[in-house]
């Protein structure tokens, strides 16, 4: 019996802009019914293999299957079984909330009366029960974004591409939209997220990997990320003279110390050492936590900013 064919397929994946490679000889497989997130800082060529999976940017290698199609020479009909979250809100502003959800529809040839019928589900779902009669502009940044997402689920796709879904939301929001995503993987649909939120892809993602410099660094669920890659506790320490303090205390008796501002992370699998250096500085104050993905993340691709 032959193994079911991923709904997403990349195989050595390249692009260049201006002689520069942004995205280099990526792979990899989604497979049906899961969330799987594409984790990177700013560069790192997450948009633009959303774009090429899509068929909205043709690559110059490499070979892409979405839904069994391929791309992007199917592009077309494969994104009737799609939707899509884009990175910036595009609302039409001379529509009202319902307006753009049926007018939308159009685009997949989706009959006024059935798109109509769907409206008050999706608002439901993006917390927008009683907006359908509001102007966008009536809308705040994060109703718009909520909105975004409800239209990218008025052809009921099977898949479902997110580009940083929730930026620019509230917490209540973020939970809200948290809470319907998961629904739409428990209810057999594929997800491809990416997101600068390291507790969001933790929360929703079955696996994932880290792009950086257009290449995938890492790659695995988010727990064996964590348990393969980092030291299990962190302790951070922070205030002034932490540096100082640091130095003198704490890097003989950590397994891995990274100093940044006024704080210093220090990595290891038994704290018990560094408790009794504390001590040493009252005027610092410090957390111990678990690793999470963040840390991973920062060991990965640095704690330098991208823009």
């Amino acid at each position: 019996m032959s193994a079911v064919a991923p709904v997403l397929r990349v195989d050595r994946l390249r692009k260049a802009y201006g002689g520069r490679d942004v995205v280099r000889d990526l792979s990899f497989a989604v497979q049906r019914g899961e969330c799987f997130g594409i984790l990177g800082p700013n560069g790192a060529g997450k948009t633009t293999t959303l774009r090429c999976c899509l068929g909205l940017t043709n690559p110059d290698a490499g070979t892409l299957e979405l839904g069994s199609r391929p791309i992007p020479q199917a592009a077309r009909e494969a994104r009737y079984r799609v939707g899509v979250v884009p990175q910036f809100d595009n609302l039409d502003p001379d529509f009202t909330v319902t307006e753009n959800l049926v007018m939308f529809a159009r685009y997949f040839d989706i009959p006024a009366r059935v798109a109509r019928a769907r409206v008050p589900s999706l608002l439901e779902f993006a917390g927008l029960g009683d907006r359908g009669a509001s102007r966008i502009d009536a809308l705040s940044g994060g109703m718009k974004r909520r909105l975004t997402l409800a239209r990218a689920l008025v052809n009921d796709p099977d898949i479902l591409f997110l580009d940083e879904p929730t930026t620019g939301l509230d917490p209540q929001a973020r939970h809200l939209i948290w809470d319907g995503l998961k629904r739409l993987v428990a209810g057999g649909k594929t997800l491809i997220l990416t997101t600068h939120f390291m507790d969001e892809a933790e929360r929703l993602c079955n696996r994932l990997c880290v792009m950086d410099n257009g290449s995938i660094i890492a790659e695995d669920t988010p727990r064996g990320l964590i348990e393969r890659l980092i030291e299990p506790i962190v302790v951070e320490v922070y205030g002034e003279g932490v540096r100082e303090w640091a130095e003198r205390y704490a890097r003989d008796v950590v397994e891995r110390l990274e100093v940044t501002g006024e704080t210093a992370f220090c990595y290891m699998h038994d704290a018990g050492p560094l408790q009794g250096r504390l001590g040493h500085a009252p005027q610092l104050r410090a957390l111990r936590r678990a690793a999470n993905l963040e840390d991973v993340f920062i060991k990965l691709t640095g704690r330098d900013i991208r823009d």
